[in-house]
């Protein structure tokens, strides 16, 4: 079997089951979606959907996220982690976007990584998600699983990301790219996860291949 013919089959698990893939932040539009995404770095989606409401009802666009203070976009964000970088980069990419694409979220990377706050992996779910343009966001969980997986040897996330899109065609690129997030949170943690019990590793994993082939010799 290729490498490209076990990722597919990956796939197919993946799509059995997680037929439909909501996108797990709350948000409204574009713009909400990328507040909501930046608030999630090194913190939980559920986290990030506790305190996105009482933001939001304050400040749901940048006109009226400029009229907050750094200090109190802080102040309301503060148990998610990060607040006092979140807050600048909030009410910066926010006077941004009024400044220059006139309160709208571009729908580009290279305007999109421009932004304050805004790395590669956030500008691709807002291309992916709020657009729908193709994009394989890989965060640290989806480089974990393709290594453990055996899909990528990458280093990082630029070689993993860039080791996906070769294995999958453009069409998929967004939904998996969110299957492989659900899979890994419900079957496939960072810890405490036995690759045999695994839907996914106990066929294709790194270690369960390593015990086969010993088991053969």
């Amino acid at each position: 079997m290729t490498k490209k013919e076990k990722a597919l089959e990956i796939a197919n698990i993946l799509e059995e089951l997680y037929p439909e893939t909501p996108i797990p932040l709350q948000h409204k539009d574009p713009y909400t979606l990328l507040i909501a995404v930046l608030l999630s770095a090194q913190s939980t989606d559920k986290k990030v959907n506790q305190y996105t409401p009482i933001l939001f009802a304050k400040a749901d666009n940048p006109y009226d996220m400029v009229k907050l203070s750094i200090d109190e976009i802080r102040e309301i964000i503060k148990p998610i982690g990060l607040s006092p970088q979140k807050s600048k980069a909030i009410y910066n990419l926010s006077k941004i976007l009024i400044e220059k694409h006139k309160g709208n979220v571009p729908d580009n990377f290279k305007d999109l990584e421009a932004l304050p706050g805004v790395g590669h992996k956030t500008a691709s779910v807002i291309m992916s998600q709020a657009f729908g343009h193709p994009a394989f966001p890989v965060d640290t969980h989806i480089h974990r699983l393709a290594y453990r997986w055996a899909l990528s040897t990458g280093k990082n996330v630029t070689k993993t990301e860039a080791d996906l899109k070769r294995l999958y065609p453009k069409e998929m690129w967004n939904k998996l790219h969110l299957q492989i997030i659900f899979f890994g949170r419900e079957h496939c943690p960072a810890r405490g996860h036995d690759p045999y019990k695994c839907p996914i590793c106990s066929k294709y994993g790194r270690k369960t291949l390593f015990k086969l082939r010993t088991q053969s010799n």
